[in-house]
């Protein structure tokens, strides 16, 4: 009515009364528009997620200027990359500006109108979601059932929407290059600020969220609330949660990168069911989930994440220093490895014992109640020519448990290797490790171990549960191939000893694959103390046994079958040939030890390129001495550590292993 009045009194000299009472009402009308619209900004139920980055240009076009005090104002004003957070509008001014004209009063009620319509429209197409689902799903996959998927066109669109809005203002046309340049330095701000920022690193439950939501006025939170959103996520599986969390992870450092600020890195925790002993590739149940069947244990073997996770395994509670060695070999700390469940199970059997703050390892396993020392004496009496530390150095032991065996074969002069599975036997490879000792996860399933061919000297198992009769003896066959020819096989298992129906079928297919496989049983005998019994196979050094065979059972592989590949190499069936001529690996036994330490390999020769391009034997004396004298002069005197208290080392580089 009082824009009427205005339209008709046109042409003619208002009265002084009628004049202010127009002014009047004109302000107080625009007055009430410019509140509707505030309020509409200010609301976080008004406008559907997907027009919310509508909203960013009237922010940013307030015609007064805005003076930042601190950097914390300027974080909360300014949208920085990401984030999608705006200025609280509680902090805005809501008052008109006196240089604002009648005339822009109907372009801001038009505009107003515009953005109030598109709400409707969007929410005939799509149910609106709550605020902080976009927060969540710039940088989340899908989790449903652990299973992560790609992004959703949806949420691409939605990217691409905001991208176009930060380029034109609220009335859809484009902005000037003078108002990009001012909100492209306004983000840049934004970003600096967000990096001093300290990441948290604490999950937010559902109520904390409401709460939250409730009590703010802005659209999207800002700064730290920010990043709770992204933590409160729930998803299943380990992986999945990893790969979220990585992307996030990557994203901040690529940004501090940008800015010249790389010591600015702050590494979250691993967020896994696994915990403390969370493994990327055997904790992977994304890829588990996938797994057709598990028969031979292929949910135990590694399934590696095609982006390794950038977080940190977190240390357990109440984690200390670990013990040095050569205590360490007899107690660690509890707290270091809180597991209890072998000791409760193969507590009996004096594998591991808890006593206080310490689990203790009287040095006992399975096969071996009454101390490995003795059930390691007992074989070499068994096979003098075994000669631990001597003829035999590198060994391996299948199932090794808690690693005792290996841990006692140090007194022999003998270096183990130790594998088992990540299984119900919790933590048995963490012990070991724990304890000082050389130790990896691992199963024999449906791969290769990663070893090359013919490179162990003995290779052990003591009950390790492995079905080495079934399937063409496929995995007897594995350790055929790391084994030397002239090797030995020490087997110690009820089959060997008991007469159960079962052992006795278990023996008479043994026997039968062995002597298939050209393996010849040096001795068969018992151990009294620990009553329990053993055989020992020797693998041929030659092949004339493979080509007298009546039966081409096991079948030999196929000379386009590389033995020395071992990663991720699925297992056959099969027997490789053995190495033939004077130069050639595994064609004879190496020297004895120590002297196999020091003396050139026979077959490395002057024929081949070394590593680091002389002739091969030339190569290894090279690196040989270099390592003996870096090592005497600077590891052991010169880096302040006591290595008679350090036991297991990995070194990334190992070359010829100097």
């Amino acid at each position: 009515m009082a824009f009427g009045r205005g339209g008709k009194m046109d042409g003619r000299r208002p009265s002084s009364s009628s004049s202010s009472f127009c002014t009047t009402t004109t302000v107080v009308v625009f007055v009430a528009l410019c509140l509707v619209g505030a309020w509409m900004m200010t609301s976080s139920t008004v406008f559907p997620l997907e027009i919310s980055s509508n909203k960013k240009p009237v922010v940013k076009q307030q015609p007064a200027p805005v003076n930042f005090g601190t950097s914390e104002d300027a974080a909360s004003g300014n949208t920085g990359e990401g984030s999608g957070k705006f200025e609280d509008t509680d902090n805005n001014d809501t008052t008109v500006p006196e240089e604002l004209t009648n005339n822009e009063a109907p372009e801001k009620e038009k505009s107003t109108e515009n953005m109030a319509e598109k709400p409707e429209e969007k929410l005939e197409e799509k149910e609106p979601a709550p605020p902080n689902e976009k927060e969540e799903t710039k940088d989340m996959f899908d989790d449903a059932n652990g299973k992560s998927e790609g992004r959703s066109d949806d949420v691409k669109n939605d990217n691409d929407g905001d991208k176009k809005d930060e380029n034109t203002n609220e009335s859809g046309d484009e902005k000037p290059d003078g108002e990009r340049k001012d909100d492209q330095e306004e983000k840049s701000e934004g970003d600096a600020t967000q990096e001093e920022q300290p990441q948290i690193e604490e999950k937010v439950e559902e109520t904390g969220e409401k709460e939250q939501s409730s009590n703010s006025n802005e659209v999207f939170p800002d700064g730290a609330q920010s990043e709770l959103l992204k933590e409160s996520n729930a998803q299943n599986g380990s992986f999945t949660t990893q790969a979220a969390e990585s992307k996030n992870e990557k994203e901040v450092q690529a940004s501090s990168k940008s800015s010249g600020d790389e010591t600015s890195y702050s590494w979250k925790l691993c967020n896994s069911s696994a915990s403390t002993d969370y493994i990327p590739c055997l904790d992977n149940v994304k890829a588990i989930k996938k797994l057709r069947s598990t028969k031979h244990y292929e949910h135990r073997e590694r399934h590696c994440p095609e982006e390794p996770p950038t977080c940190l395994v977190p240390l357990p509670e109440g984690y200390k220093r670990p013990i040095e060695w050569p205590k360490s070999r007899d107690k660690v700390w509890y707290s270091n490895v809180p597991h209890t469940k072998l000791a409760e199970y193969k507590g009996h059997q004096n594998w591991v014992k808890v006593s206080g703050d310490y689990l203790l390892f009287p040095g006992g396993g399975t096969q071996f109640k009454n101390g490995a020392l003795h059930y390691i004496d007992t074989i070499q009496q068994a096979l003098p020519d075994i000669a631990w530390g001597k003829r035999s150095r590198v060994i391996l032991d299948v199932g090794c448990g808690v690693a005792s065996f290996g841990g006692y074969m140090f007194d022999r002069d003998v270096l183990t290797m130790s594998f088992a599975p990540k299984d119900e036997h919790e933590a048995q490879v963490q012990f070991a490790l724990e304890r000082g000792i050389p130790a990896i996860s691992a199963v024999m399933g449906t791969k290769r171990l990663p070893y090359p061919s013919r490179v162990f000297d003995v290779i052990h198992c003591a009950r390790c549960r492995v079905p080495w009769h079934i399937e063409g003896g496929m995995l007897l066959l594995e350790l055929n191939r790391l084994l030397r020819p002239g090797g030995y096989f020490v087997w110690s298992a009820t089959p060997v000893y008991q007469k159960l129906p079962e052992d006795v079928e278990i023996w008479n297919a043994m026997s039968i694959l062995t002597k298939s496989m050209c393996w010849k049983m040096v001795n068969k005998t018992k151990d009294k103390l620990n009553q329990v019994g053993m055989a020992i196979y020797q693998k041929p050094m030659d092949n004339n046994c493979y080509e007298k065979r009546s039966e081409n059972s096991p079948p030999l592989c196929k000379e386009s079958d590389a033995a020395d590949a071992a990663w991720n190499v699925p297992l056959e069936a099969c027997m490789h040939k053995l190495p033939v001529g004077p130069t050639v690996r595994g064609a004879k036994w190496p020297e004895s030890w120590p002297q196999r330490l020091n003396k050139t390999p026979f077959w490395v020769d002057g024929s081949q390129v070394g590593v680091y391009g002389k002739p091969a034997n030339e190569d290894f004396e090279a690196d040989n001495a270099h390592w003996k004298r870096v090592v005497s002069k600077s590891y052991l005197n010169g880096m302040g550590i006591d290595w008679s208290k350090v036991r297991n080392v990995m070194d990334m580089r190992a070359v010829y292993g100097g």
